[in-house]
């Protein structure tokens, strides 16, 4: 394939250059050139797409962006511009989806603005986008935005009513009164979902109407009694569910003989929280009333009492009954981590929270989603040592209680989400066995938020906070140096960033040391002690590969800063490396090609002409090699070896078929060694098989005249004749001056 570096970046500024001149076809050509020389460039489609784009050439466009997307997936421009093309021809539908995958890319990169700028196109193409808007709301709930969270939880209502689903709906409008429980809007919206009647939304400005006066007879405190949360978590909300379930099924159901009235004496009890004597009632009940929410209290109370090992069985018998496995998992749970079985525990607390956190999903796709987050969590955590499992198991406790654990749920399984993906399965951990963990989550939530901002100031300040209670959490040290990074304190950044990689290495946690590391050399690539730290931590990890890929960078970056030697030394050092770990020929190529330049800067000519020649012996067909040997030898006084060079290389060109560079190559060489006759010979000889007669005469003619001065006669001679053979003008000459040299 074509790979000319040179050609490429003459073909980008040509592209440039027209660009700038708004001369689109020309534009258009040459950024197809540069593609030519290198297909997977993704620079080149992104330009030649605007191009396109400017023509009017939308299809065309749509098919660079597409392969400028499949170059680079994490590069959101291509799915937008995409996204635009397909709006502007009609295609709405894909246009809405492709939004939506661009807010998927901004999500990774933790700009939430743009995702939230890309679902709004998606909903403005295609209403009705339940799962959209349902993010919209979340996200606008986090940013602090009450009243775009409440108008997209209200439009998500009215489109669950079109659908039929008005449960879900009452779900949405519960979402957005827990924002404001007095809105006016928002009442009214409950009350047309109660009535039956179609939900009408006003105008924007009227979501945020003044509050209603508190009626204690209205919808309202319906509302405000589901929203309310029993502090025991879980396990308690369903504790209370499975009192008023038994006492259905004792009542209605005739179950008044012994085990029904001990039910019914339990449950008093149990109302009064006199649960020594309740768990005493239940066991004389249970023995002959079969029944998930005797079950589920019993168990309950015996995780109370700390009787975990009796709880185990009968809660996992409530477990089967759909509407009681929240807070039957949560008891077991819990029960499990009394009795330090911590990977139960995980599972069963992961569970519990993935249950109740489905609860208020707002579509089957949200629903599946959560699945997939818990599973995963679930894959990163449950594994882990018994130390770190015990501090994990304690964060999902403390979470899945207190007055605010329905919204903590969501808020923290979103948190850990992006943590996954910007940090890694250890970020993961890491959050969550920090000190105060909960505040922390919610310090670096604002962090973010300030940082996107741009009031760095303020980011700042929260992450100086946020370190006094978590020190050791080393994603806020992270932030902090971005901010620096932000505020042009560059240096302080870097040193920042130093003693974090730093402190992952004392972990032992290499990978994110290297990334750590990467990201500095990114923003300092001349920063030597940094790259140098990156090369021993990854010849540390015996990754070889990257290892010599930063030697060959190092000894750049010396070159750069003029400290040649040292280059050379560097430059050295990896060779040796490279032939140690059994590199590929093509690196080790690479290695010897920048010794060699050195050399020749340094006019240590012998030395380039060894480490050429063995780089044609590891890659006979290295034509840079072949090359750079053939000046060498001329350099050197050293004709005949240069045509011996020369004759390899030209072979190499005829076996890929490359008459042009052939005839390139010589005309260059005949231009710089005019009186090298072997040079003109064989230029001769390309220019006739190319039957550019006039061309070959030329060249004939000077190699003639050097024979002459030089005495050759019998090759001047030879020369002649081939002359003679082209039938050239003024041929009888010609056959004058043979006859006179005798021929």
């Amino acid at each position: 394939m074509p790979a000319n570096r040179e050609l490429y970046e003459r073909a980008m500024n040509a592209g440039y250059n027209a660009a700038w001149d708004k001369d689109w076809p020309q534009a258009i050509a040459a950024y197809g050139q540069a593609i030519q020389e290198f297909p997977d460039d993704h620079e080149a489609h992104i330009n030649l797409g605007l191009a396109l784009l400017e023509v009017g050439r939308l299809d065309d466009a749509l098919r660079v962006y597409t392969r400028a997307h499949q170059i680079n997936p994490n590069d959101p421009i291509p799915l937008e511009k995409s996204a635009d093309v397909l709006e502007k021809v009609g295609r709405l539908k894909e246009a809405a989806q492709q939004y939506i995958n661009v807010a998927e890319v901004y999500l990774t990169q933790r700009d939430l603005d743009k995702a939230i700028f890309n679902w709004q196109q998606a909903t403005r193409l295609t209403p009705g986008m339940v799962a959209i808007h349902a993010k919209l709301a979340q996200a606008y709930e986090r940013l602090g935005q009450k009243g775009k969270s409440i108008r997209e939880y209200l439009v998500l209502a009215q489109n669950f009513q079109r659908l039929g689903e008005n449960n879900k709906a009452l779900v949405a409008a519960q979402r957005a009164l827990k924002l404001d429980p007095k809105n006016v809007t928002i009442l009214n919206a409950l009350r047309a979902l109660e009535s039956g009647s179609e939900l009408s939304l006003p105008t924007l400005d009227k979501a945020d109407a003044a509050p209603a006066k508190n009626d204690s007879n209205s919808s309202t405190s319906k509302i405000q009694q589901v929203i309310e949360a029993d502090p025991l978590g879980p396990m308690g909300e369903t504790m209370s569910y499975a009192m008023a379930m038994l006492a259905s099924f004792v009542m209605e159901g005739g179950a008044l003989d012994a085990s029904g009235g001990d039910a019914l004496q339990a449950l008093e009890l149990q109302r009064q929280s006199i649960n020594d004597q309740a768990i005493q009632a239940y066991q004389r009940a249970e023995s002959r009333l079969n029944h998930p929410a005797l079950k589920m209290n019993l168990g309950g109370l015996l995780v109370l009492a700390n009787r975990n090992d009796e709880s185990i069985k009968l809660l996992g018998e409530a477990a089967m009954h759909p509407q009681l496995a929240p807070g039957a998992f949560h008891a077991l749970g819990k029960a499990y981590f009394a009795l330090n079985k911590h990977k139960q525990a995980i599972n069963y607390l992961l569970q519990a929270a993935q249950a109740v956190d489905s609860a208020h999903a707002m579509s089957s796709e949200t629903d599946m989603q959560i699945a997939d987050s818990y599973e995963h969590l679930l894959e990163v955590l449950q594994n882990r040592p018994v130390e770190t499992l015990t501090a994990i198991n304690k964060r999902f406790t403390d979470l899945l209680t207190g007055k605010e654990w329905k919204q903590r749920i969501g808020e923290t399984r979103r948190q850990l989400e992006d943590t996954l993906r910007s940090q890694g399965e250890q970020g993961v951990v890491d959050i969550l066995i920090a000190n105060r963990s909960n505040e922390l989550t919610e310090a670096v939530a604002r962090i973010d938020r300030y940082t996107r901002q741009g009031l760095y100031t303020l980011a700042m300040d929260e992450a100086h906070r946020a370190v006094e209670f978590s020190a050791f959490y080393l994603p806020v040290h992270v932030r902090m140096a971005e901010i620096m990074m932000k505020e042009g304190r560059v240096r302080q950044a870097i040193n920042k960033y130093n003693m974090i990689a730093k402190t992952y290495l004392v972990r032992g946690e290499n990978d994110r040391a290297a990334s750590i590391l990467s990201e500095v050399l990114e923003m300092a690539p001349l920063d030597i002690s940094v790259r140098e730290s990156l090369i021993e931590l990854l010849e540390s990890e015996q990754r070889w590969d990257e290892a010599l890929d930063q030697y060959v960078d190092l000894a750049d970056t010396h070159h750069q800063l003029g400290n040649f030697d040292m280059s050379r030394d560097i430059f050295g050092a990896a060779e040796r490396l490279a032939n140690r770990v059994g590199a590929t020929p093509d690196k080790i190529v690479r290695i010897k090609h920048r010794i060699a330049d050195i050399d020749q800067m340094r006019l240590d000519i012998r030395k380039a002409q060894k480490t050429y020649d063995e780089i044609i012996q590891l890659v006979p067909d290295d034509e840079r090699a072949h090359r750079m040997l053939v000046d060498l030898h001329y350099r050197q006084g050293s004709p005949s070896e240069a045509i011996k060079k020369l004759d390899a290389l030209l072979r190499i060109y005829a076996k890929n078929k490359q008459p042009n560079r052939i005839t390139q190559l010589l005309e260059e060489l005949v231009t710089t060694y005019p009186n090298d006759t072997g040079l003109r010979s064989r230029l001769a000889a390309i220019y006739t098989q190319l039957k550019r007669k006039n061309d070959a005469i030329r060249q004939l003619d000077a190699l003639g005249e050097l024979q002459l001065e030089a005495g050759a006669h019998q090759e001047a001679t030879n020369t002649i004749r081939q002359i003679i053979a082209l039938n050239p003008d003024g041929v009888e000459d010609y056959r004058k001056l043979l006859m006179q040299l005798g021929g």
